[in-house]
């Protein structure tokens, strides 16, 4: 095992991103990979809509039940809608993964170019430089991500079929999986690393990858712990703003019944707050995935020997 510098890396990977904040960009497109972003966009009204005889109400129960039935006989004369927003969705949700897989190799081959002293570091020579690498990272994260496919599927179905008892009885089992899920995400991580830095294939790159956790599973596994807690308590200080926009929501379900104009209140200060999500996220991303690079490198790198200091004759 290499006797491995947090400080430097942690170091570097600020320095690399600081510099070279066309890394930042890559960071927006590689969260588009990394899951997240719950749509709190509930409407949660029905309690305080439907009752209430007055005529106060902006819209009353029996017009949103009127509005529901209706579309919902509109959607089943016309179900060929709801197929075609289906694949929409699909291929929506496709093409944000694939931008994703882009931006994880522009961030890991940006940083490679910045510790080779790469004063500037262009948008477009990223990117064409990142496109080789892309099938190799969409291949390596798609059959990883359908292998926990069909391993859980059929545990939630268990668990379903069986009222609830078999979640219970699975316990064990998921959180030895968590454990395993945790690993093979560290693994991941320096196997992309390793097809990106040493053009190796998908299954080189995973057998890299592993024999790199394997054989320094200390260093790695801190450095998770590191950037997951980091990464949680700074996800948290940017998403106070969010937080405390949804107070006027929250009031106009308790108290303004009569009016949604708290609800667009909060819609609208999320609105205007969602670019500033989007970048911190980015940068968060640049900075997490630049560091797991150089995990990689000073891992993978070969240990120096010591040098052989020659005399000169007198």
């Amino acid at each position: 095992m290499n006797n491995f510098n947090f400080g430097e890396v942690l170091t570097r990977a600020w320095k690399n991103i600081w510099k070279h904040k066309v890394l930042w960009i890559f960071g927006i497109l590689a969260s588009c990979a990394r899951g997240g972003g719950g749509s709190g966009g509930g409407s949660g009204g029905n309690s305080g809509y439907q009752t209430g005889s007055g005529g106060n109400t902006p819209f009353p129960g029996w017009q949103v039940e009127r509005a529901m039935n209706q579309a919902g006989r509109f959607l089943e004369q016309n179900w060929w809608i709801i197929i075609v927003a289906i694949l929409a969705i699909m291929l929506i949700a496709l093409f944000f993964y694939a931008l994703g897989m882009i931006g994880r190799i522009g961030i890991i081959k940006g940083t490679s170019l910045a510790e080779k002293g790469a004063e500037r570091i262009a948008f477009g020579e990223l990117w064409s430089e990142s496109l080789p690498y892309f099938w190799r990272i969409f291949g390596l994260n798609f059959l990883v991500g359908l292998a926990i496919l069909l391993i859980f599927v059929p545990l939630i179905l268990f668990g379903f079929i069986t009222i609830g008892i078999g979640f219970v009885c699975l316990l064990p089992v998921f959180c030895l999986l968590f454990l395993l899920g945790w690993i093979l995400y560290i693994v991941i991580e320096q196997a992309q690393a390793a097809i990106v830095l040493e053009d190796l294939g998908i299954l080189d790159g995973f057998t890299r990858g592993w024999q790199i956790v394997k054989t320094n599973a200390i260093p790695t596994i801190l450095m998770s712990l590191i950037l997951g807690i980091g990464s949680f308590i700074i996800s948290m200080i940017v998403a106070i703003p969010l937080i405390l926009a949804f107070i006027p929501a929250l009031m106009s379900m308790s108290i303004l019944r009569e009016s949604f104009v708290p609800l667009y209140i909060s819609l609208a200060c999320c609105a205007l707050y969602l670019p500033v999500l989007i970048f911190f996220n980015g940068m968060l991303t640049a900075y997490i995935q630049s560091a797991w690079a150089l995990t990689f490198m000073q891992l993978a790198a070969p240990k120096e020997e010591a040098p052989v200091i020659i005399e000169a004759n007198a």
